[in-house]
């Protein structure tokens, strides 16, 4: 059983930060009677002294300052946990799942998570990346509690957040630019297209042209990037992905004669706007407000 509680530590405390018995009690608003009772049975019970007055100044002992230290984080605990009791009081949610479409902005979505994390400090969150119809397939299992995905599943409404470009692209020394013409579909059969496979685990969903007899499929649009930069292929990336490795010149557009360019509208949903929690309605605001200063890409 403990024979301390954590109030004698918060005054135990005040007492050092504030110099003094008289200086904590005016602190605190405590009598100086009940804080010097308090600290004078912390240290009676384990007959360790924790204070000692110098001059008309009380000090930390050797002993009483690995005491305070293991106090501040007993007192810092016990006020996190009174945080967190009243936020799920009010209905914060402990734990939140998110999925969102790799073809996001990064930023964008580092951005509202951070703020998230600023208002809601004790919120949990489970972040998938999801590809094509993986966040719906999510959603439809009741997986997650917002989704942002260009395939929003039946049964459920979406709200529109931003277009994102995807550019058929290629390293400037591929031997697609070599030809140095106009390309067809021919010119791009012969050659490999680099894939991102749908992260659904059942019914998946191709999208774009996939006319590429050496078709390679990557699970993540990095790895494809990553494969692009290296000269291995072509592929449609988004430009939200993109934008920078164009404008150093590390990827080049392929000259098509129709069809390099082609839009997908995300958009964002919920699984249950009527249930949603302060977090994730916060969340979902924030990351509209992310695509608002984009609107498309």
């Amino acid at each position: 059983m403990n024979r301390s509680t954590l109030e004698q530590w918060r005054m135990f405390r005040a007492v050092v930060e504030h110099g003094g018995f008289a200086q904590a009690a005016e602190a605190i608003h405590k009598s100086q009677s009940s804080i010097n009772h308090a600290v004078h049975k912390l240290q009676s019970q384990r007959d360790l002294q924790l204070l000692e007055v110098v001059g008309r100044k009380a000090q930390l002992t050797d002993a009483g300052e690995l005491m305070l230290r293991r106090a501040q984080q007993l007192i810092e605990q016990a006020e996190q946990l009174e945080v967190i009791a009243g936020g799920l009081s009010r209905g914060n949610e402990p734990e939140l799942r998110v999925a969102i479409d790799e073809i996001f902005p990064q930023h964008c979505l580092a951005e509202a998570l951070a703020n998230l994390s600023r208002e809601f400090p004790y919120t949990r969150v489970e972040l998938v990346e999801s590809v094509l119809s993986g966040g719906s397939e999510q959603l439809l299992r009741g997986e997650v509690d917002l989704l942002v995905t260009g395939t929003v599943p039946p049964g459920f409404l979406g709200e529109p957040l931003m277009d994102v470009e995807f550019i058929a692209v290629s390293h400037p020394d591929h031997a697609l630019h070599g030809l140095g013409r106009t390309l067809n579909l021919q010119d791009l059969a012969a050659e490999r297209q680099i894939v991102v496979r749908d992260s659904a685990t059942g019914q998946r969903v191709d999208s774009g042209w996939l006319g590429a007899e050496q078709r390679w499929t990557v699970s993540h649009v990095a790895t494809s990037i990553a494969m692009i930069r290296r000269g291995m292929g072509f592929a449609w990336l988004p430009m939200t992905r993109i934008g920078d490795d164009l404008a150093q010149g590390h990827l080049r557009e392929l000259p098509l004669e129709r069809g390099s360019r082609r839009r997908v509208s995300l958009y964002l949903t919920y699984a249950d706007s009527d249930k949603a929690g302060p977090a994730t309605c916060r969340l979902g605001a924030l990351l509209m407000e992310q695509a608002a200063d984009l609107k498309s890409f």
